[in-house]
């Protein structure tokens, strides 16, 4: 079967099932604070502050299976060499604690290709991203093969909540017809892309995917963490990871892909 394979739509929820498709729980973060204190001790004001940020967007209880795609195309060394991928990742898997309790997050790195997924986790967090780059050979920026690889883990995960990935790149893809047209069919999927931007590209296609033509939904959202992206508050970046993603819920409950 296609990774692609259009479910069939339900009929048109009510309103009440609408809010449900972003309340999909009542029973708070699935890792609870005092789990982060005993875990992660050093990610529990991250924690917080992703908790903030998802009660604002009434993401609150909610569940997803979240991804980190990350860029190793030549031009991001910069970005492993001072820290900001690892700090990142870290801000991410603080966030992903909300949303599932396995405490871990599949990590795509992605280049001239995509190697198969790896993971940092709320236990062996610390230096993972070094760890994990140790060996590899800086790249291009091949999303396709990036995003394939996202969707072929997330189908064999046996996963049955959607899931939300969270897209590190500082550039543009190698081939943009290919990307519009895998983004156009994985737009019956369950999956929504979270862009963001390190550096000082403009990044105008990226900036051009919320008007995409051609998709089921709107699966893809955007922003820019500019050219010292750790710099970035806390609450700010939290704030636009999650600012799309309750919209893209409400809109794949209507169109019958949740």
């Amino acid at each position: 079967m296609s990774l692609f394979t259009r479910k069939p739509k339900s009929p048109t929820p009510s309103p009440v099932a609408d809010t449900a498709a972003v309340h999909r729980t009542s029973t708070g973060p699935a890792v609870d604070l005092a789990k982060m204190e005993a875990t992660a001790p050093g990610l529990v004001s991250l924690y917080k502050s992703a908790g903030v940020s998802l009660c604002k967007q009434g993401l609150e209880g909610s569940r997803a299976a979240v991804y980190l795609v990350l860029d190793y195309s030549g031009s991001m060394q910069g970005f492993y060499a001072d820290g900001s991928v690892q700090a990142f990742a870290e801000r991410v898997l603080a966030a992903a604690a909300h949303f599932d309790d396995d405490g871990i997050v599949p990590v795509v790195f992605f280049g001239w290709d995509a190697h198969r997924p790896e993971s940092i986790a709320l236990d062996s967090y610390q230096g993972r991203i070094a760890a994990l780059m140790r060996g590899r050979e800086w790249g291009s920026t091949n999303y396709v093969a990036a995003m394939e690889a996202v969707c072929a883990h997330y189908r064999a995960s046996g996963a049955t909540d959607p899931a939300l990935v969270i897209f590190q790149t500082d550039g543009a893809p190698d081939h943009i017809r290919d990307t519009e047209a895998a983004l156009r069919d994985m737009s019956s999927l369950p999956i929504f892309w979270q862009f963001v931007g390190f550096g000082r590209d403009d990044f105008r296609f990226l900036r051009n995917l919320d008007t995409l033509s051609g998709r089921l939904v709107d699966n893809a959202g955007f922003f820019a963490a500019g050219a010292a992206p750790r710099a970035m508050p806390d609450g700010e970046l939290y704030d636009n990871l999650m600012g799309e993603f309750p919209q893209w819920l409400r809109d794949a409950r209507t169109a019958g892909v949740l």
